[in-house]
């Protein structure tokens, strides 16, 4: 799995992920008590937020720079304070991943389906519309709307301007969160929302289907005309819109699916899996390749195979819009629950072969320690990172024949075992 990046916060659940994984809370904290960690938290906020305030006037100097007007910057900045909240939330992230099995599990759940077909249902004259005029198909529109919203239940309510700027200056990635807020309060000054009433994920994604302020500027689309591109609001088709509008301008092809499930023959070679590798369907046919019914795959367009968890998992032939979902989130995990709750939305089957759910996921120091190790072992993964890409995909590869293993280039708990 790739890197949570592309339109969506860097690193981040959306709201709905988040709203999905517990309950809601009447409270995003526990109220400290005296003397306890609480009191520490309160502390360590109060005095960020005197340095926080000093970096707000040196801040304010550089967007007017940029062509913010005073006017924006006063309405916008006014009151607003260090979020410690924020700031816990991005330094926690779990340094554990999910396997895709367990992500698709929640992603793609029967509820999640019913509910994405119960919202395609209601909005069907706008999805009409929308499809006609951006040639994306409303289910793809519905998918990403049900993961990254919950169909618009969960939006989030965290104030952007106030979590980009306490990003920002909080500085792991000032440069990128500074370029957020100085989108968002254009976003403002073009009066398409009010700065209070701007709210979203704590990582600064906003609306229906979670868009970034950079993107937003880019892509947004006044769907109806009225002079305003309104993603926050509860009606939802200038997000849908937007969401058709972004995946038609990276090349959405009408009528392609994203990837159709496939049965490898026992002979496969396994060297040709992976996306750097494209043939015709036909030619993959010729190889012993078939869809779940025993068919030749009709031809979409050349594909590649992706095997996300390996030779025991499930196999999937991706066509290029694969990759146009790819620029919303670079996961695969991401790409293919959108494309697979699109298909089950429109009445398609469940994934029909099994997953290696005894498998767990490697942490990232078990990554990290696995390039170490197939480099010393002479499989060079070029970098140690803890990112699976394809150096290390192919390293492991290499090591897998030669221990005898089948050669798919999984990161499992097994190869780490077996690696000396």
């Amino acid at each position: 799995m790739r890197k949570w990046t592309g339109i969506l916060a860097a690193a981040c659940l959306c709201a709905a992920e988040a709203a999905m994984a517990v309950a809601p809370q009447t409270s995003p904290r526990p109220t400290p008590r005296a003397g306890g960690e609480g009191t520490a938290v309160e502390t360590q906020a109060a005095t960020s937020n005197l340095g926080f305030q000093r970096w707000i006037d040196g801040f304010h100097a550089r967007a007017v720079a940029q062509g913010i007007g005073p006017d924006v910057l006063d309405a916008s900045l006014s009151g607003i304070r260090y979020n410690a909240d924020v700031i816990q939330r991005d330094r926690n992230q779990s340094e554990f991943t999910k396997q895709i099995w367990e992500y698709l599990d929640s992603a793609v759940s029967d509820t999640r389906v019913a509910n994405g077909r119960t919202a395609r249902d209601a909005n069907a004259p706008l999805l009409a519309e929308i499809e006609a005029r951006y040639g994306v198909e409303r289910e793809v529109v519905v998918a990403i709307w049900g993961l990254e919203s919950a169909y618009g239940t969960f939006r989030g309510t965290t104030p952007i301007i106030e979590a980009l700027a306490t990003l920002s200056y909080d500085g792991r990635r000032g440069a990128f969160f500074e370029e957020q807020l100085i989108a968002a309060l254009r976003i403002v000054q073009a009066g398409d929302v009010a700065p209070r009433a701007m709210t979203g994920s704590w990582a600064g994604a906003m609306g229906h289907t979670q868009f970034m302020p950079t993107s937003y500027l880019a892509y947004a689309q006044d769907f109806h005309g009225d002079g305003r591109r309104d993603i926050w609001s509860d009606d939802p088709s200038d997000a849908l819109a937007s969401t058709a509008g972004y995946l038609r301008h990276f090349g959405w092809t009408t009528g392609q699916p994203w990837g159709v499930e496939v049965v490898l023959p026992p002979s496969f070679d396994f060297a040709l899996a992976g996306e750097r590798i494209k043939k015709a369907p036909a030619d993959w046919a010729a190889l012993g390749v078939r869809d779940t019914s025993g068919a030749v795959v009709p031809d979409h367009g050349r594909a590649s195979i992706l095997l996300p968890a390996g030779a025991r998992g499930a196999a999937f032939m991706i066509f290029d819009n694969f990759h146009v979902i790819e620029r919303y989130n670079t996961a695969d995990a991401y790409v293919i629950a959108v494309g697979h709750l699109s298909d089950r939305i429109a009445g398609g089957p469940p994934i029909r072969a099994r997953w290696p759910r005894e498998d767990r996921a490697l942490r990232l120091a078990e990554r990290k320690d696995m390039q170490e190790r197939l480099t010393r072992a002479g499989f060079d993964t070029e970098g140690v990172d803890g990112i699976i890409g394809p150096r290390t995909i192919a390293a492991i590869r290499e090591f897998q024949k030669s221990v005898g293993l089948t050669p798919d280039g999984y990161a499992s708990y097994e190869v780490l075992k077996r690696l000396p």
